[in-house]
């Protein structure tokens, strides 16, 4: 109990402590002393133990503030010399402001890149700097910051151009260069100095300290209690879950403390779970380390000394202090840094930085980020270095170390890189909050980067660290990843990060080399090159024959790691790119890095000769289908890369004597990437099949967007590179073998193949696809020349035909294009500089995304054998492109493209076309061809072998024309093909074979493309014959001209074929609609009620008034409307009467606010509430829709017990959520899933009161006459209304129901006039037919429920609802006239009346009753409009007509009328009748325009034809129709005494969902800067805005969980209780993305109404492309909301993925 006195005596001991505290006098005494170290120690020793770590739970009041009295302001007036405020206020105006912004980015702040300017992409502008700068103009990226990093903003070498935003612009006059310590005393420098090293030793010291007991010597507390902290640390490998419950069991805390616990957990790093003496806390240690400690590691607890928590919390409170005084000035930032870097006694490591950086995985999550920023603000805050580095770059860095505290941290960083990167790998926190996260604030400098390279050898560093923690080799010292453990994996993962440093230092390349830099960056290459040798080969595959494999092997890793080394192997070629001399070394560095791999190539594979076409070759016997074969070959795919720079920077023409090129075993060098496309082709042809996925996962990521540069194209480039070198012959021939198809090729009789193997035929099958394969490679080898340095191209040649090829899929969004297209290393495509030279962009409607489409003149470029199209690519391609042309009348050949001219060291590929080996290929495959297949040889193989021979000549083609300037070449297509085939003399030519096929039946899809080349081979020979002379240029256009012509021809005549059989088809048609009339007129009628309906615009019982209420109100003509619908259940089709069987409509109640205006009404009691009267603020309703779709009630019964069955059934089975609830009574309509949850009861139109009550008059019982399956279906709606309007138990007999019937009613007709008025429709005739027959509906059933409820509970509504018009004394609680909206009071006053017209015997008609409740409930209306809505000041007066005088007149007198009745509370006296008279109208009209809705259902009258239309005459035909004068004032026959303060305004306008910003940032820096209500100022992870409100909540976390009705549910749906009746409308700001939830357990994800440039939403905010409000899409939200939609499109989102059934929607 000790503990608890001295906790509660503390306080009072303090305050006389601290009224006596002089913090002025304090800080003299230690200018006085000589040991300050001491005194200052011994001063935090007293007092840290008394401010902080007093009791269980800290009080952070207290601290805040006693610590700035008692701790802070000595040391400040001890630095100042004088009154803090004033000293610090001199520091900062003396203080040169930096020019870098600085701005540390908090979670989730926006950020700024511009993707024209940035060095790269971390280089970052906080929105205030990016609003004042250049960039916002251009192309830029928006993204949210996950905390750390700063604004770039002023950093010169960050940007392009435009460093500075118009805030952080320079001055003119430099003075910036004067050195900041300058403007300080000594004495000052001297105080500063020494107070920085006494706090920063003691902060660095205690967040470093280990000992749990103790403390460091001087801080020793005078009195030492027995009070302990058990203290719970953070990890990263326990879930929420499993901490929360182990501290129940431990702590014995509750639930919601827990929870509490493990939040604080979770954000800080560590928390106390429990305070007390020593073996209290060490209790509560070991059940959390027993609980935790079964599968995994166990939570790291401790139990701390209270005093050691005291002055670790002081610690963290130091450094924050000492980050905000170093803002006062530059100086003090200066004199800090070099506090912290200076050496202490231990020598090497020693400075105060070292230590915490060394110590850094040790400490908790909260202590590295208030160091971490420290940090930031101080040492990486340095810009000076950089224009000493400029000015003295020849400079020794040991020298530079002295100027510059930020060269001087990272050589400390450096000199510890590989400890500090170790500690990281270990350690379980992730990399944001590890201090190797910096090094993107260092690396990425450009300067310093190259300065690190040079002086430090950074590049080599990185590497070698790397390498070492990936100790897994196999034999041949390859990287081994097989039986990867959960602990390697992780680490891993965590060792990948030094790829991203790597990454960041070779970002941007040098202009300028120096040969330190030479030197440096090709020891890092040799380096890299070590690395890629490990990789070389790895992960080798051996075909499977016999069984299937039985363990999947690990792939995985090694793709990652190939994944992240993409973009450094490509940036290392950009590199070597930009100086020569460094590609020639890195060239030669490669190649006898790859001879070395090869040295051991030909062991045990023995050589043999290949001879074919009289040609033959030496080569080696290999099978990929029997040996082992690795798709992992990073060095010949980087020598690839470098051979192609060499011929795009022609260093190859310049500097041949300084190359190995005469070295090069082109054979050697196409070995292993032709295995690699070989085990391709062969997965394809399915040899591989028993290899399982993981070989198909392989061969994916092979020619996959993400790897395909570094793997696929530069295995292709390679083989360029090879077969550039060889002879063509023997190119194919190495290439027949190793695709094993050297036998059917070389064999004398290969044309008679067909007749001679009739083998197996699944080997026929797999040679036919690999013949195929095979072919598709020559075609690329010889077509593929879009790289620079392969053919005569730029880079942006490269993307055009990308995008060409894309969009000849189809059209494509902007997002889709970009995912098709390979990323470089700072994100770009590349994309948008050329996108529009190739295709247009569409816009999208109100659903949908922009696209692109191809324009049609860049469809030229399309090859249908493009090299990274994909089998269902090449065959949708192929689609496409062949349905355009036939739509534009031509001939739908697909022939070869023009190619780009190779550049002159890939020149002799063409060769390949006309060498020996590869006519006799093709002239066998067109000699099988002769005979109808039988399965040995296939339709693609023919398809390839004539593009083959298309590009050929096109090939010459080009050749010819050129051949003016060209004296080389002999490239002589025709002549080759002409030639009869050698081997058998008597073989016919390619041309031969060609002309006999043109014609051969089983070759139809062919043929196209067999004309297109005889035509061509024509053109050429003319060509040839003419020499280019005038002549030839003339017969190819007359050749074209008929060509065209031609074509036009058939188009025409198609053309009139197709009109001729339109006009016949629709002659057929007026036909056959003549000949069957009264059919026709028949179908019409018998439609449905709702068509039947809206048929009676024009009315022939009647005179040409309609009125729809009152004695003289339109009826319909005898007894002939029969009402004929069908079960959607049973089809049958049913007469609905009074007395036949219940016929009901599927339909959805819910409680709704979407009319409100007034959220803050505190939610009522459900048992005790009167729902009588409705007050106008609707601050909630009920709503009823329906889909419209019939049932039997007997048929929706047994529907509805065998949804029950299957769910109780399925709950057993499966216990998943549906998207509906049927414990609730919730059921999807059977014919469009539409969310139900009751039936509406289909009733005929109301037979005439008179006629049934004029037999009797008061045996109502015996006059009830609906059958009893109607009244069932009767009580069925009625509970359920109740039920739901009420959140109660359903009661049949409680009086309520009936007044909820009628509230829900009046509220949808309510909803559905305003709807109609914001969508700008008529009133009548607009609607669609479900809610046309739901108001019809549901009018009817309100006029018949009171047949089913107690008469005697109906009549007593119906008095009291009449005395709050007509005072009557026997009423009591009669509400104010101002508390009633009036619509709602009129439906119940008609809606009752029958009930008590049962008793009457007066002989008035119902009719007579319903038109003087019509005229009272108007009169009262009208009165509540003046007396709460007259304007505050008067505008002009308006001229006015006779008749409008009469009526300005009559409200004038009226409005005196009430003033003098109100007396003292009195009305402002108005003059304008005119303006009164505009006021009653526009407040009016929303209530007729309802109760026009409302007789209209409720008595079946049809509407005038001006209502059916938007126009002027709206209020004539209302007043009309209702059987109103037009002048409402003449109503006016008496008054009523009236009080009570005014309340409510009319006219009622429609409620709107909140207004957005445009620009998406704003709302993202609006979440920003919102702090999580119950976290005491924690950031909010997922700051969530209620749209139809505008709160912001912190939704899905722990910390903001409340509980609703006994369930622990997030904010959001806690929210939409409050603020929806349970339905809300959600934008998750970070993540873009609109939410709709209702209930608890409901909800979905619906795209966002915000949009990029290019028409399309970015959900997750992945993409970065500036987002801009489309009011279109907000609008269609705002409409499904006051549709009361939002239950049927969660409904519907959840039937159509099932995934989102899953989600836990009420912890959002």
């Amino acid at each position: 109990m000790a503990a608890v006195e001295t906790d509660r005596d503390a306080p009072s001991a303090l305050c006389s402590e601290f009224l006596n505290f002089s913090a002025k006098d304090t800080a003299a005494k230690w200018l006085q002393v000589s040991n300050l170290p001491k005194e200052v120690y011994q001063h935090l020793a007293c007092y840290v133990p008394k401010i902080y770590c007093l009791g269980p739970n800290l009080n952070p009041q207290n601290e805040d503030l006693l610590a700035p009295l008692l701790l802070q302001s000595p040391l400040e007036w001890y630095l100042c010399g004088e009154e803090p405020s004033v000293g610090l206020a001199k520091l900062e105006q003396n203080n040169q402001p930096s020019q870098l912004c600085g701005h540390v980015f908090k979670v989730g702040e926006p950020t700024y890149s511009c993707r024209e300017c940035a060095a790269d992409p971390t280089c970052v502008l906080c929105m205030q700097c990016f609003l004042g700068s250049v960039h916002k103009e251009h192309r830029y990226r928006m993204t949210t910051s996950g905390g750390g990093g700063f604004c770039d903003c002023g950093d010169t070498e960050a940007w392009k151009k435009g460093p500075y935003c118009q805030k952080h612009e320079p001055n003119i006059s430099d003075s910036s260069q004067k050195d900041p310590l300058a403007n300080l005393s000594d004495e000052m420098i001297a105080r500063t100095y020494n107070v920085f090293s006494i706090i920063l030793k003691y902060a660095v010291d205690m967040l470093t300290w280990e000992k749990e007991d103790e403390l460091p010597e001087g801080l020793e507390p005078p009195a030492r209690g027995d009070t302990y902290y058990c203290m719970l640390f953070n990890d990263e490998v326990h879930t929420y879950e499993q901490v929360i419950y182990t501290l129940q069991k431990a702590v014995n805390c509750t639930q919601k403390e827990a929870v509490s616990f493990a939040t604080t957990v979770d954000r800080d790093g560590r928390k106390s779970v429990r305070f007390g003496d020593f073996q209290f806390c060490e209790q509560a240690k070991s059940v959390i380390v027993r609980n935790t400690s079964r599968q995994t590691k166990p939570l790291r607890v401790q139990v701390m000394h209270s005093s050691v928590v005291a002055h670790q919390c002081f610690a963290l409170k130091a450094l924050t202090w000492l980050g905000q005084i170093i803002r006062y000035s530059d100086a003090l930032r200066r004199i800090l840094c070099q506090v912290g870097l200076q050496r202490g006694p231990e020598g090497e490591n020693s400075s105060l930085v070292d230590t915490l950086m060394l110590c850094d995985s040790k400490m908790w999550k909260g202590a590295r980020n208030v160091y971490h920023q420290l940090f930031m603000s101080s040492l990486l805050m340095d810009t000076k270095y950089k224009k000493l580095f400029y000015r003295q770059s020849h400079t020794p860095l040991l020298s530079l170390l002295l100027l510059s505290p930020l060269l001087c941290l990272l050589h400390h960083c450096l000199q510890n890189y590989e400890r500090l990167q170790s500690d990281y790998v270990k350690d379980d926190h992730d990399r944001e909050f590890s201090v190797t996260d910096l090094s993107v604030q260092m690396f990425t400098v450009p300067s310093l980067a190259r300065m690190l390279i040079t002086e430090e050898n950074l590049m080599t560093t990185i590497i070698r660290t790397f390498m070492d923690h990936l100790r897994h080799r196999d034999l041949h010292g390859h990287f081994q990843f097989e039986r990867y453990t959960a602990q390697q994996a992780f680490k891993f993962r965590r060792v990948q990060s030094l790829i991203g440093d790597l990454k960041y230092v070779l970002i941007s390349r040098p202009t300028e080399w120096t040969d330190q830099l030479r030197e440096k960056y090709l020891e890092g290459f040799s380096a890299f090159l070590e690395l890629l040798k490990c990789m070389q080969g790895m992960d080798p595959v051996v075909r499977q024959v016999g069984q299937h494999i039985e363990m999947e092997p690990e792939w995985e890793a090694a793709f990652t790691l190939q994944m992240k080394l993409t973009h450094i192997i490509s940036m290392m070629q950009e590199w070597c790119s930009s100086d020569e001399r460094v590609l020639i070394e890195a060239y030669k560095k490669c190649l006898s890095a790859l001879t070395h791999c090869h040295s051991g190539f030909t062991d045990g594979e023995q050589p043999i000769t290949l001879s074919m076409c009289g040609h033959s070759v030496d080569t080696i016997r290999y099978c990929v289908s029997q040996e082992k074969v690795s798709i992992h070959l990073p060095l010949s795919r980087l020598l690839a890369g470098l051979h192609a720079l060499l011929s795009k920077t022609e260093v190859a023409y310049r500097f041949p004597e300084l190359l190995p090129l005469s070295e090069l075993s082109p054979p050697m060098l196409i070995e292993h990437p032709l295995r690699c496309l070989v085990l391709c082709a062969q997965v394809h042809a399915g040899m591989w099949r028993r290899n399982g996925f993981s070989l198909v996962n392989q061969i994916y990521y092979y020619h996959n967007v993400k790897c395909r540069v570094e793997m696929f194209d530069k295995d292709l480039s390679m083989l360029q590179a090879g077969a550039s070198m060889m002879d063509p012959n023997h190119f194919l021939m190495i290439m027949l073998s190793r695709f094993e198809l050297y036998h059917i090729f070389s064999s004398a009789d290969c044309r008679k193949r067909y007749n001679r193997e009739n083998a197996n035929k699944d080997v026929v099958q797999q040679n036919n696809t690999l013949i195929e394969e095979m072919l598709h490679l020559v075609i690329m080898i010889v077509g593929e020349r879009y790289t620079a340095g392969v053919g005569q191209v730029e880079c942006f040649d490269e993307i055009r035909r990308e995008i060409v090829h894309q969009l000849c899929i189809r059209p494509m969004a902007h997002s889709e294009l970009v995912k098709a297209l390979p990323e470089n290393e700072n994100k770009e495509t590349g994309m948008e500089r050329v996108i529009d030279s190739v295709a247009l962009f569409k816009k999208p409607g109100v659903t949908g995304k922009g696209l692109y489409k191809l324009r049609p003149e860049s469809a030229k470029m399309f090859n249908l054998y493009f090299h990274h199209y994909s089998r269902a690519d090449q065959s949708k391609a192929e689609e496409a492109q062949r349905k355009i042309k036939r739509q534009n009348g031509e001939d739908s050949v697909l022939p070869p493209p023009v190619l780009p001219r190779f550049c002159p060291l890939f020149a002799s590929l063409v060769n390949i076309l006309q060498c020996d080996v590869l006519l006799g290929i093709l002239g066998a495959v067109l000699q099988w061809a002769m005979e109808p297949s039988g399965g040995h040889w296939s339709e693609s193989m023919l398809q390839r072998v004539l593009h083959l021979i298309g590009m050929g000549l096109v090939e010459e083609q080009q050749h010819l024309l050129s051949s003016a300037e060209d004296n080389d070449t002999n490239f002589n297509f025709t002549l080759k093909i002409s030639r009869p085939g050698e081997a058998p003399a008597n073989t016919p030519s390619i041309l031969a074979l060609l002309e006999t096929l043109q014609n051969a039946p089983h070759l139809e899809v062919h043929k196209d493309m067999i004309r297109w080349i005889l035509k061509v081979k024509l053109i050429q020979i003319s060509l040839q014959m003419a020499l280019l002379s005038d002549w030839m240029y003339v017969y190819v256009q007359t050749v074209r001209d008929k060509d065209k012509a031609e074509r036009k021809r058939k188009a025409e005549m198609a053309r009139l074929r197709r009109e001729k059989i339109m006009a016949q088809m629709s002659e057929m048609q007026r036909h056959f609609i003549n000949e069957n009339k009264e059919l026709f007129q028949q179908s019409l009628e018998e439609l449905d009620p709702s068509t039947s309906s809206t048929l009676e615009h024009s009315p022939s019982s009647c005179d040409s008034t309609l009125f729809c209420v009152g004695p003289r109100r339109w009826r319909a003509g005898g007894s002939d409307r029969r009402q004929v619908v069908t079960c959607i259940l049973c089809q049958e089709e049913q007469e609905i009467r009074i007395d036949g069987k219940a016929m009901v409509l599927a339909a959805f109640v819910q409680r709704s606010t979407v009319m409100s205006k007034n959220r803050k009404r505190p939610p009522h009691n459900p048992d005790k509430y009167d729902p009588l009267f409705m007050h106008p603020d609707l601050s909630f309703g009920t709503h009823t829709g329906s889909c419209g779709h019939i049932m039997h009630s007997h048929c929706w019964q047994r529907y509805f017990e065998a949804v029950q069955a299957k769910e109780q059934r399925r709950q057993q089975r499966l216990r998943v959520h549906t998207s509906y609830d049927v414990e609730n009574g919730e059921f999807l309509c059977p014919l469009c899933e539409c969310l139900s949850n009751t039936v509406i009861p289909l009733l005929s139109e109301q037979p005439d009161l008179s006629q049934w009550l004029n037999i009797t008059s008061l045996q109502m019982k015996a006059l009830n006459p609906y059958s009893s399956t109607i009244k069932e279906m009767l009580t069925t709606f009625g509970t359920a209304t109740y039920k739901v309007g009420l959140k109660v138990h359903p009661n049949e007999q409680d009086p309520r129901v009936p007044i909820m019937c009628w509230g829900s009613c009046a509220y949808t007709i309510q909803s559905i006039e305003r709807l109609l008025v914001d969508e700008e429709k008529p009133l009548f005739g607009s609607l669609p037919c479900r809610q046309d027959d739901c108001l019809s509906s549901l009018t009817r059933f309100g006029s018949a429920c009171w047949t089913v409820s107690s008469h005697a509970t109906v009549q007593n509504h119906f008095i009291r609802l009449l005395a709050a018009l007509v005072p009557d004394p026997r009423v009591e609680n009669t509400p104010c006239i101002l508390d009633i909206d009036m619509f709602h009071l009129l439906v119940s006053l008609v809606l009752s009346h029958p009930a008590v017209f049962s008793l009457d015997s007066s002989g008035l008609s119902a009719d007579t009753a319903q038109l003087h409740f019509l005229h009272l409930v108007t009169v009262a209306h009208i009165v509540q409009i003046l007396l709460s809505s007259v304007p505050e000041e008067v505008q002009m007066e308006q001229e006015s007509g006779g008749a409008e005088r009469e009526e300005e007149e009559k409200v004038c007198m009226f409005y005196n009328t009430l003033r003098t009745f109100l007396g003292e509370l009195g009305l402002r006296e108005v003059d304008s009748g005119w303006h009164l008279w505009c006021c009653v109208k526009a407040g009016i009209l929303p209530y007729l325009r309802a109760a026009a809705l409302f007789f209209h259902y409720l008595n079946g009258a049809p509407a005038p034809p001006e209502l059916h239309t938007l126009g002027v005459g709206e209020w004539e035909a209302l007043c009309g129709y209702l059987c109103l004068p037009s002048n409402l004032l003449q109503l006016f026959y008496n008054n009523r005494e009236l009080m009570e303060p005014l309340l409510h305004g009319f006219p009622r306008e429609s409620n709107h969902l909140i207004e957005l910003p445009g620009d998406y940032s704003a709302l993202i820096n609006q979440a920003s800067s919102f702090t999580c209500p119950k976290s005491g100022g924690d950031k909010s992870r997922a700051p969530t805005l209620c749209l139809v409100c505008g709160a912001m909540l912190c939704s899905q976390s722990y910390c903001c969980q409340s509980e609703l009705e006994g369930v622990d549910v997030g904010a959001c749906t806690a929210h939409t209780f409050a603020c929806g009746a349970g339905v809300g409308i959600f934008l998750r700001v970070r993540e873009s993305q609109v939410l709709f939830l209702a209930g608890k357990t409901k909800g979905c994800f619906y795209a966002p109404p915000y949009l990029d440039d290019y028409g399309e939403t970015d959900q997750g905010l992945r993409r970065g492309n500036p987002l801009h409000l489309c009011q279109e899409r907000y609008r269609k939200i705002q409409k499904l909301w006051r549709q009361h939609s939002i239950t049927e499109e969660i409904g519907h989102a959840q039937e159509a993925n099932q995934t989102l059934v899953g989600i836990d929607w009420q912890h959002l």
